[in-house]
C-alpha cells in the first residue's frame, strides 16, 4: 500500500521521522519502496524512444471462429450462431458484432494462423513471447519490463510500463512481472486488489474516472511537500516525490481532462457487465482510453486485461454481450491513435493464450484449443488492411502461413526499434540473455 498523508506533522530534518508523511509499500511492484525502485532503474543504462506498445490481453482464450475467423459453410455444430460481415477491405469478413472494427479494417491486420500455444490458462506466453517450460531462475520478464530495462523512461516522472489489469482470481492470468530483472522493472499498477496499490490522500485514481478530485489530491500533496524541508532526502527519494506529484502522471490518470466526445466514444464502464466481474474479469472501457493517455504521457508499454473468455458454456450468450464492448473500445482506441498522429509509433496487439474448439459442446460452449488461434494488430507503422494466414474449413488447424507467438513479439520489438536477437539482458546467474531466442519478424507487416 502507498499512503500519502497530506496533513502529517512529521518533519524531514535530520533525525526526524518521515513515516507518517510518506509510506511506500507494495505499489504492485514487488514490495520495494519507490526510492529503491528508482535506484534499481538508475543502476541500468538507458536510452530514450517514443515508440510504444498497447497490449490487450483477452483473458481465458477467445473463440477465434466466433470473432475473426468465421466458417459459415461449416456444419452447424462448428459454425455456431454468429455470421460474418463485410469490412471496408474487400474480401475480409469478421464477426457480426464487430461493426465498428469492420469500418476500420484498413487500419488493422488479422493473424488467423497463430500457432505454438502452450495451452496454459495464463498471460505468460502473451506478455513474454516465451514458452513456459523454458523459464530460468527468477522467470522470464514480460515485455513492459524488458522495455523498462533496455529503453528506460521517456519522462522521469512517468514509469515506462503500466499494468491496467484488475487483480484476477485465477492467479496465472495476472501479469508475471519483471522476472529475473527484478522489482525495479515491474510494470506500475495504479489499480490492484482492493485498489490499494496507489492511494493519494485516500483517493484511488481509477475509481475516480472523471472526478477532478484526483488532481486535487496530487496538488494537495505537492503543496505539503513544498512546505517541508526535503533537502535531507537522497536524490532517489526526491525523485520518488517527483513521480508521485508529477502533473503528467496525475493528468494522464484524470479522465475528466479528456474531451467529453472522445471519452464518450470509448463507452461507459459497467463493473457488473460480466458474470465473474467480482473476480477481476472486467470489461472496463475506460482502460482503452487510459492506455492511450499513459502512452502520451510517456509510457512505453501498457497492458490491459479485458473481460473473461473462458466460455465452456453459453459461448454465444456471452459473445453477444462482450464482443460489442470490445468492438467499441478497440475501435475508439485505433481511431484515436490515428487522429492524434500516433499510429506510426504505437503498436496495438489484441490476443489471448489459445483458441477454442471447433466443435460446440453440449453446453453451447467451446473448450480449450491450443492448435491455432487469432490475433489482431494495428498501428506501429505496419502494413494493415490484410489477413495473414488461414485455417482449414473448421478453423481447427493452420493451413497457410503459420505464425508463432515469438514471431509476434519479434514484430513488436521491430516496431519499437529494438533488435531482440542482438539485445541482451542479464539473468540472475550473470548470463546474458537475448530478448528472444526464436522468432522472425512478420514480413507481411513491415
Amino acid at each position: 500500500m502507498l499512503r500519502i498523508e497530506g496533513q502529517s506533522t512529521a518533519r524531514f530534518c535530520d533525525g526526524a521521522s518521515r513515516r507518517d508523511f510518506l509510506q511506500v509499500g507494495a505499489l504492485g511492484l514487488g514490495g520495494l519502496a519507490l526510492p529503491q525502485l528508482l535506484k534499481a532503474e538508475a543502476a541500468q543504462g538507458v536510452r530514450h524512444s517514443h515508440k510504444a506498445v498497447i497490449m490487450i490481453y483477452l483473458t481465458g482464450g477467445p473463440p477465434h471462429q466466433d470473432m475473426f475467423d468465421l466458417k459459415p459453410d461449416a456444419p452447424k455444430e462448428v459454425r455456431g450462431e454468429f455470421k460474418p460481415i463485410a469490412t471496408n477491405v474487400p474480401g475480409i469478413r469478421i464477426g457480426e458484432h464487430f461493426t465498428r472494427l469492420a469500418k476500420l479494417m484498413d487500419k488493422c491486420a488479422i493473424i488467423r494462423s497463430l500457432t505454438g500455444s502452450d495451452g496454459r490458462h495464463s498471460s505468460f506466453q502473451c506478455v513474454t513471447g516465451r514458452r513456459f517450460a523454458t523459464r530460468p531462475a527468477g522467470g522470464w520478464p514480460e515485455v513492459g519490463s524488458i522495455l523498462s530495462r533496455v529503453a528506460g523512461p521517456v519522462n522521469e516522472n512517468v514509469p515506462p510500463a503500466f499494468d491496467l489489469s484488475m487483480h484476477m482470481a485465477h492467479l496465472p492470468y495476472n501479469l508475471p512481472g519483471a522476472g529475473f530483472l527484478g522489482a525495479g522493472h515491474r510494470p506500475f499498477k495504479p489499480t490492484g486488489q482492493g485498489q490499494e496499490d496507489l492511494k493519494l490522500n485516500g483517493v484511488s485514481p481509477l475509481r475516480l474516472g472523471g472526478r477532478r478530485s484526483l488532481l486535487e489530491s496530487f496538488d494537495n500533496f505537492r503543496r505539503d511537500v513544498d512546505s517541508r524541508n526535503v533537502a535531507g532526502l537522497d536524490a532517489f527519494t526526491q525523485q520518488a516525490f517527483g513521480v508521485l506529484t508529477s502533473s503528467k502522471l496525475a493528468e494522464a490518470l484524470d479522465l475528466s481532462r479528456e474531451d467529453p466526445k472522445v471519452r464518450a466514444s470509448y463507452g461507459k464502464d459497467d463493473p457488473h457487465c460480466l458474470p465473474y466481474s467480482s473476480k477481476g474479469y472486467q470489461a472496463h472501457m475506460s482502460k482503452f482510453l487510459l492506455a492511450r493517455r499513459l502512452v502520451e504521457a510517456g509510457a512505453r508499454c501498457v497492458t490491459v486485461a479485458f473481460a473473461d473468455y473462458d466460455w465452456h458454456g453459453s459461448c454465444f450468450a456471452h459473445g453477444k454481450k462482450v464482443h460489442p464492448l470490445l468492438d467499441q473500445g478497440l475501435s475508439a482506441l485505433i481511431t484515436d491513435l490515428h487522429q492524434r498522429g500516433l499510429d506510426k509509433d504505437v503498436t496495438v496487439l489484441v490476443w489471448g493464450e489459445f483458441g477454442r474448439t471447433p466443435k460446440i459442446n453440449e453446453r453451447a460452449g467451446r473448450d480449450h484449443w491450443n492448435k491455432v488461434s487469432a490475433a489482431l494488430l494495428a498501428g506501429g507503422g505496419m502494413r494493415t488492411g490484410q489477413v495473414i494466414g488461414a485455417t482449414d474449413k473448421t478453423a481447427s488447424e493452420a493451413t497457410d502461413r503459420p505464425v508463432r507467438f515469438e514471431d509476434v513479439h519479434a514484430t513488436l520489438y521491430h516496431n519499437l526499434g529494438i533488435d531482440p536477437m542482438a539485445t541482451t539482458v542479464t539473468d540472475l546467474t550473470g548470463r546474458p540473455r537475448y530478448l528472444l531466442e526464436k522468432g522472425t519478424v512478420i514480413r507481411e507487416l513491415v
